[in-house]
C-alpha cells in the first residue's frame, strides 16, 4: 500500500495493490474516487480537496494498527 499527498493540487493518492492496472472510476461524490480493477477490485482511492475530506483544513496524523511495515518510509 502505497499512499501520497499532492500539496499542489491537495490531494490524496491511497494506491491498495502494487502494479499497473486498467481501472474504471467509481465517483463516490465530487472529491472522493475509487479506482476499480479486473475483478471488481479496489485498487485506489482518490481524495480531493483533502484537507477539508479528511480533517478541517489539516491533514490528519495516520495512524497503523497491527501492521507489520516491510519498507521504508518516506515523508
Amino acid at each position: 500500500m502505497k499512499i501520497t499527498y499532492d500539496k499542489e493540487v491537495d490531494a490524496v493518492y491511497i494506491k491498495l495493490v502494487e502494479g499497473e492496472h486498467q481501472c474504471r472510476t467509481l465517483q463516490l461524490n465530487d472529491d472522493i474516487a475509487l479506482n476499480i480493477g479486473k475483478g471488481e477490485k479496489l485498487i485506489g482511492i482518490e481524495i480531493l480537496d483533502a484537507k477539508s475530506v479528511l480533517a478541517n483544513g489539516n491533514l490528519p496524523n495516520i495512524v497503523l494498527e497491527n501492521i507489520q511495515l516491510q519498507n521504508s518510509i518516506t515523508v
